[in-house]
């Protein structure tokens, strides 16, 4: 199940890229980028780093990786999500939607490498 990265700009003149599935659900979306060059260069470390190790941060005791590395937090209703964060430190990308287990979103993080495999990119929304 192949998904695309839909690069745009904000209105603040930022670019960011999501990834969305061929039902056009936006799986995750990144953080912003100064420029297009630097959004595409997150996206292509985003690429690179699908099948990262998973950090648990909603446990009392963290085992802290090595980046880059998937992170699972809560978010401020208390649904799981995650984020890729980078060998900065920086998150590059987090997910779209809370999930309501821990299950589902180790299970959306794993689903992430086929959705990006064959990934294209579509740059027609930077024109709007």
């Amino acid at each position: 199940m192949a998904g695309k990265f839909i690069l745009k700009k904000t209105p603040r003149d930022f670019f960011r890229f999501s990834l969305v599935t061929p039902n056009c659900m936006t799986i995750l979306t990144s953080k912003n980028f100064s420029t297009k060059a630097e959004c595409l260069e997150g996206l292509k470390l985003f690429k690179e780093n699908t099948e990262s190790e998973i950090e648990d941060k909603t446990l009392q005791k963290t085992v802290k990786l090595k980046s880059p590395r998937f992170e699972i937090y809560f978010d401020e209703v208390n649904l799981y999500r995650y984020r890729l964060i980078a060998e900065d430190g920086v998150s590059v990308a987090t997910s779209e939607e809370g999930y309501p287990t821990k299950s589902s979103c180790i299970k959306g993080i794993k689903a992430i490498p086929a959705a990006v495999e064959d990934a294209q990119i579509d740059e027609s929304f930077l024109a709007e």
